[in-house]
């Protein structure tokens, strides 16, 4: 073995046995923390939650696209509606409206 000469007076090593072991310390400090159960669920809850705010997020802006191309098909870029189409579904909502009516009606008998 090659011997190394160490050049530091007994109280500048017991000053650095005091610094290394209080980092050493703080090292299994933090490591207590991040294994201890309620940090574990506390970050997942945290994964889940952030995951489900980007499904929704995502979800959002899916929707609001759909209902702009819905209204799109409605209604003029100046906001006026589109009568050749308002119309037709307005004639097709009250005939599925009555057919409903109609067959409640028949079951009740």
């Amino acid at each position: 073995m090659a011997e190394t000469s160490d050049t530091r007076t007994p109280a500048q090593i017991e000053a650095d046995i005091r610094r290394r072991r209080e980092l050493l310390a703080e090292t299994l400090d933090e490591i207590g923390v991040r294994v201890h159960p309620k940090t574990i669920v506390g970050d997942a809850k945290a994964k889940v939650v952030s995951n489900i705010d980007h499904t929704l997020g995502r979800a959002y802006v899916h929707v609001n696209h759909v209902v702009s191309d819905v209204k799109a098909r409605f209604v003029n870029e100046d906001g006026a509606p589109r009568l050749e189409r308002v119309v037709p579904a307005a004639l097709l909502v009250v005939g599925v409206v009555g057919l409903l009516t109609v067959g409640t009606r028949r079951r009740k008998r």
